[in-house]
Protein backbone atom coordinates (compact mmCIF):
# COMPACT_ATOMS: atom_id res chain seq x y z
CA UNK A 1 0.00 0.00 0.00
CA UNK A 2 2.87 2.38 0.67
CA UNK A 3 3.96 1.94 -2.95
CA UNK A 4 0.46 2.85 -4.11
CA UNK A 5 0.57 6.02 -2.03
CA UNK A 6 4.07 6.93 -3.17
CA UNK A 7 3.02 6.75 -6.80
CA UNK A 8 -0.05 8.96 -6.26
CA UNK A 9 0.77 11.35 -3.41
CA UNK A 10 4.55 11.40 -2.84
CA UNK A 11 4.61 15.00 -1.56
CA UNK A 12 2.84 17.07 1.07
CA UNK A 13 0.44 18.42 -1.53
CA UNK A 14 -1.33 17.15 -4.62
CA UNK A 15 -3.11 19.09 -7.35
CA UNK A 16 -4.89 17.48 -10.26
CA UNK A 17 -2.67 18.02 -13.34
CA UNK A 18 -4.02 20.61 -15.75
CA UNK A 19 -3.67 18.17 -18.65
CA UNK A 20 -5.81 15.44 -17.03
CA UNK A 21 -8.06 14.19 -19.86
CA UNK A 22 -11.82 14.00 -19.38
CA UNK A 23 -13.82 11.01 -20.50
CA UNK A 24 -15.20 11.61 -23.99
CA UNK A 25 -18.79 10.99 -22.85
CA UNK A 26 -18.32 13.46 -19.99
CA UNK A 27 -17.16 16.13 -22.43
CA UNK A 28 -20.11 15.48 -24.72
CA UNK A 29 -22.84 15.12 -22.09
CA UNK A 30 -22.79 17.45 -19.08
CA UNK A 31 -24.64 15.18 -16.66
CA UNK A 32 -23.95 13.80 -13.19
CA UNK A 33 -24.51 10.23 -14.37
CA UNK A 34 -21.22 10.11 -16.26
CA UNK A 35 -19.55 10.09 -12.85
CA UNK A 36 -22.10 8.14 -10.87
CA UNK A 37 -22.32 5.20 -13.27
CA UNK A 38 -18.54 4.77 -13.04
CA UNK A 39 -18.69 5.22 -9.27
CA UNK A 40 -21.40 2.58 -9.02
CA UNK A 41 -19.22 0.18 -11.00
CA UNK A 42 -16.51 0.54 -8.34
CA UNK A 43 -19.10 0.03 -5.60
CA UNK A 44 -20.45 -3.16 -7.17
CA UNK A 45 -16.94 -4.60 -7.53
CA UNK A 46 -16.21 -3.73 -3.89
CA UNK A 47 -19.51 -5.28 -2.80
CA UNK A 48 -18.68 -8.48 -4.69
CA UNK A 49 -15.27 -8.74 -3.03
CA UNK A 50 -16.68 -7.94 0.41
CA UNK A 51 -19.42 -10.56 0.21
CA UNK A 52 -16.70 -13.13 -0.57
CA UNK A 53 -14.52 -11.86 2.32
CA UNK A 54 -11.87 -10.64 -0.15
CA UNK A 55 -12.18 -6.89 0.51
CA UNK A 56 -9.06 -6.02 2.50
CA UNK A 57 -7.15 -2.80 3.21
CA UNK A 58 -5.43 -2.86 -0.18
CA UNK A 59 -8.74 -3.30 -2.01
CA UNK A 60 -10.16 -0.41 0.01
CA UNK A 61 -7.33 1.87 -1.06
CA UNK A 62 -7.57 0.79 -4.69
CA UNK A 63 -11.33 1.35 -4.88
CA UNK A 64 -10.99 4.77 -3.22
CA UNK A 65 -8.26 5.82 -5.65
CA UNK A 66 -10.33 4.52 -8.57
CA UNK A 67 -13.17 6.83 -7.51
CA UNK A 68 -10.73 9.74 -7.20
CA UNK A 69 -9.50 9.13 -10.76
CA UNK A 70 -13.08 8.89 -12.06
CA UNK A 71 -13.83 12.24 -10.41
CA UNK A 72 -10.79 13.78 -12.10
CA UNK A 73 -11.71 12.40 -15.51
CA UNK A 74 -15.26 13.70 -15.05
CA UNK A 75 -14.03 17.25 -14.57
CA UNK A 76 -13.18 17.30 -10.85
CA UNK A 77 -10.01 19.08 -9.73
CA UNK A 78 -8.37 18.14 -6.43
CA UNK A 79 -6.21 20.27 -4.16
CA UNK A 80 -4.83 18.21 -1.27
CA UNK A 81 -2.50 19.58 1.40
CA UNK A 82 -0.92 18.53 4.68
CA UNK A 83 -0.43 14.91 3.57
CA UNK A 84 2.88 14.78 5.44
CA UNK A 85 0.93 15.18 8.68
CA UNK A 86 -0.32 11.62 8.12
CA UNK A 87 3.15 10.14 7.77
CA UNK A 88 4.33 10.46 11.39
CA UNK A 89 3.05 9.59 14.84
CA UNK A 90 0.94 6.80 16.19
CA UNK A 91 -2.77 6.08 15.80
CA UNK A 92 -4.88 9.23 15.95
CA UNK A 93 -8.45 10.47 16.01
CA UNK A 94 -8.97 12.16 12.64
CA UNK A 95 -11.69 14.81 12.94
CA UNK A 96 -13.26 16.26 9.80
CA UNK A 97 -16.19 18.37 8.73
CA UNK A 98 -18.68 16.52 6.53
CA UNK A 99 -19.87 18.23 3.35
CA UNK A 100 -20.82 15.44 0.93
CA UNK A 101 -20.49 11.73 0.17
CA UNK A 102 -17.15 12.45 -1.49
CA UNK A 103 -14.98 12.47 1.64
CA UNK A 104 -16.16 9.06 2.82
CA UNK A 105 -15.17 7.65 -0.57
CA UNK A 106 -11.90 9.54 -0.98
CA UNK A 107 -10.28 9.72 2.47
CA UNK A 108 -9.38 5.98 2.58
CA UNK A 109 -7.25 6.30 -0.56
CA UNK A 110 -5.25 9.10 1.04
CA UNK A 111 -5.05 7.91 4.66
CA UNK A 112 -5.10 4.10 4.61
CA UNK A 113 -1.77 3.62 2.79
CA UNK A 114 -0.06 5.55 5.60
CA UNK A 115 -1.90 4.28 8.66
CA UNK A 116 -4.55 1.71 9.46
CA UNK A 117 -7.87 3.50 9.75
CA UNK A 118 -11.62 3.07 10.08
CA UNK A 119 -14.71 5.26 10.48
CA UNK A 120 -17.39 6.03 13.02
CA UNK A 121 -20.54 5.31 10.98
CA UNK A 122 -24.29 5.25 11.53
CA UNK A 123 -26.00 1.87 11.74
CA UNK A 124 -27.98 2.33 8.53
CA UNK A 125 -24.73 2.27 6.57
CA UNK A 126 -23.58 -1.13 7.85
CA UNK A 127 -27.04 -2.64 7.24
CA UNK A 128 -27.36 -1.22 3.73
CA UNK A 129 -27.73 -4.03 1.14
CA UNK A 130 -24.96 -2.65 -1.09
CA UNK A 131 -22.67 -0.54 1.11
CA UNK A 132 -23.18 -2.72 4.19
CA UNK A 133 -20.80 -5.60 3.36
CA UNK A 134 -18.07 -3.15 2.34
CA UNK A 135 -18.43 -1.03 5.47
CA UNK A 136 -18.62 -4.03 7.81
CA UNK A 137 -15.36 -5.32 6.35
CA UNK A 138 -13.68 -2.12 7.60
CA UNK A 139 -14.48 -2.96 11.26
CA UNK A 140 -16.07 0.44 11.95
CA UNK A 141 -17.49 1.92 15.14
CA UNK A 142 -21.28 1.84 14.72
CA UNK A 143 -23.62 4.42 16.25
CA UNK A 144 -27.40 4.80 16.09
CA UNK A 145 -27.65 8.62 15.97
CA UNK A 146 -30.75 8.16 18.15
CA UNK A 147 -29.32 7.67 21.66
CA UNK A 148 -26.44 10.09 22.29
CA UNK A 149 -25.43 8.45 25.57
CA UNK A 150 -25.15 4.97 24.09
CA UNK A 151 -23.40 6.34 21.04
CA UNK A 152 -20.87 8.05 23.30
CA UNK A 153 -20.24 4.80 25.20
CA UNK A 154 -19.85 2.87 21.94
CA UNK A 155 -17.36 5.36 20.50
CA UNK A 156 -15.28 5.61 23.68
CA UNK A 157 -15.19 1.87 24.37
CA UNK A 158 -14.66 0.64 20.83
CA UNK A 159 -12.50 3.60 19.92
CA UNK A 160 -10.06 2.98 22.77
CA UNK A 161 -9.80 -0.65 21.68
CA UNK A 162 -9.07 0.24 18.07
CA UNK A 163 -6.55 2.95 18.92
CA UNK A 164 -4.75 0.57 21.30
CA UNK A 165 -4.36 -1.81 18.34
CA UNK A 166 -2.86 0.92 16.19
CA UNK A 167 -5.99 1.77 14.19
CA UNK A 168 -6.79 5.45 13.65
CA UNK A 169 -10.44 6.53 13.76
CA UNK A 170 -12.14 9.03 11.42
CA UNK A 171 -14.92 11.02 13.11
CA UNK A 172 -17.41 13.37 11.44
CA UNK A 173 -18.79 15.38 14.39
CA UNK A 174 -21.69 16.83 12.39
CA UNK A 175 -24.92 14.85 12.60
CA UNK A 176 -25.44 15.17 8.86
CA UNK A 177 -23.68 16.48 5.76
CA UNK A 178 -23.80 20.24 5.40
CA UNK A 179 -22.41 22.58 2.77
CA UNK A 180 -22.41 25.42 5.28
CA UNK A 181 -20.16 24.91 8.30
CA UNK A 182 -22.00 25.62 11.57
CA UNK A 183 -19.62 25.32 14.58
CA UNK A 184 -22.53 24.88 17.00
CA UNK A 185 -23.42 21.64 15.21
CA UNK A 186 -19.85 20.32 15.39
CA UNK A 187 -19.80 18.15 18.51
CA UNK A 188 -16.75 17.23 20.61
CA UNK A 189 -17.07 13.44 20.35
CA UNK A 190 -13.73 13.05 18.57
CA UNK A 191 -11.95 15.16 21.18
CA UNK A 192 -13.51 13.11 23.98
CA UNK A 193 -12.31 9.90 22.35
CA UNK A 194 -8.76 11.22 21.89
CA UNK A 195 -8.67 12.44 25.50
CA UNK A 196 -10.00 9.12 26.81
CA UNK A 197 -7.53 7.07 24.77
CA UNK A 198 -4.53 9.37 25.18
CA UNK A 199 -4.32 9.64 21.39
CA UNK A 200 -3.42 12.57 19.18
CA UNK A 201 -5.89 14.46 17.01
CA UNK A 202 -5.44 15.25 13.32
CA UNK A 203 -7.89 17.95 12.13
CA UNK A 204 -9.17 17.76 8.57
CA UNK A 205 -11.01 20.35 6.51
CA UNK A 206 -12.88 19.38 3.36
CA UNK A 207 -14.72 21.31 0.67
CA UNK A 208 -16.34 18.74 -1.58
CA UNK A 209 -19.51 20.43 -2.84
CA UNK A 210 -18.44 19.38 -6.36
CA UNK A 211 -20.34 16.20 -5.34
CA UNK A 212 -23.74 17.54 -4.31
CA UNK A 213 -26.22 16.05 -1.87
CA UNK A 214 -29.39 14.86 -3.57
CA UNK A 215 -32.95 15.43 -2.39
CA UNK A 216 -34.24 11.94 -3.22
CA UNK A 217 -31.00 9.95 -3.63
CA UNK A 218 -28.75 11.69 -1.11
CA UNK A 219 -25.49 10.20 -2.42
CA UNK A 220 -26.24 11.18 -6.03
CA UNK A 221 -26.82 14.91 -6.06
CA UNK A 222 -25.80 17.42 -8.74
CA UNK A 223 -22.19 17.48 -9.91
CA UNK A 224 -20.73 21.00 -10.19
CA UNK A 225 -17.54 20.84 -12.26
CA UNK A 226 -16.79 24.50 -11.53
CA UNK A 227 -16.06 23.71 -7.87
CA UNK A 228 -12.63 22.26 -7.00
CA UNK A 229 -12.38 19.61 -4.27
CA UNK A 230 -10.19 20.60 -1.32
CA UNK A 231 -8.91 18.37 1.49
CA UNK A 232 -6.39 19.66 4.05
CA UNK A 233 -4.82 17.74 6.96
CA UNK A 234 -3.60 19.75 9.93
CA UNK A 235 -0.65 18.96 12.23
CA UNK A 236 -1.33 16.35 14.94
CA UNK A 237 -1.77 17.64 18.47
CA UNK A 238 -2.29 16.21 21.95
CA UNK A 239 -5.22 16.88 24.29
CA UNK A 240 -4.44 18.83 27.46
CA UNK A 241 -6.94 19.41 30.23
CA UNK A 242 -10.63 19.07 29.42
CA UNK A 243 -10.18 19.36 25.65
CA UNK A 244 -12.21 22.55 25.14
CA UNK A 245 -9.26 24.44 23.68
CA UNK A 246 -8.46 21.56 21.33
CA UNK A 247 -12.08 21.32 20.19
CA UNK A 248 -12.00 25.02 19.37
CA UNK A 249 -8.69 24.51 17.56
CA UNK A 250 -10.30 21.94 15.24
CA UNK A 251 -13.21 24.31 14.56
CA UNK A 252 -10.80 27.16 13.85
CA UNK A 253 -8.76 24.98 11.49
CA UNK A 254 -11.82 23.92 9.50
CA UNK A 255 -13.29 27.42 9.43
CA UNK A 256 -10.04 29.07 8.32
CA UNK A 257 -9.52 26.60 5.49
CA UNK A 258 -13.11 26.94 4.30
CA UNK A 259 -12.79 30.72 4.27
CA UNK A 260 -9.63 30.44 2.21
CA UNK A 261 -11.48 28.22 -0.24
CA UNK A 262 -14.46 30.58 -0.48
CA UNK A 263 -16.94 28.29 1.28
CA UNK A 264 -19.92 29.23 3.44
CA UNK A 265 -18.91 29.66 7.12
Amino acid sequence: MNRAMASCFPADTYDTPEDTPRYLLDRLLDTRWNLYLRYFGVVIRSWSLATRKHYDDLQWVESSLAILRHVERCGGRFHLSGIDNLRTGGPAVIISNHMSAAETQLLPGIIAPLRRVTFVVKRSLVTHPVFGPVMRSRDPIVVSRKDPRRDMEAVLTRGRELLSRGVSVIVFPQATRRVQFVPEQFNSLGIKLARSAGAQVIPVAVKTDFWGNGCVLRDFGPVDRSKPLYISFGPPFTIHGNGKAEHQAVIDFVRSRLRTWGAQV
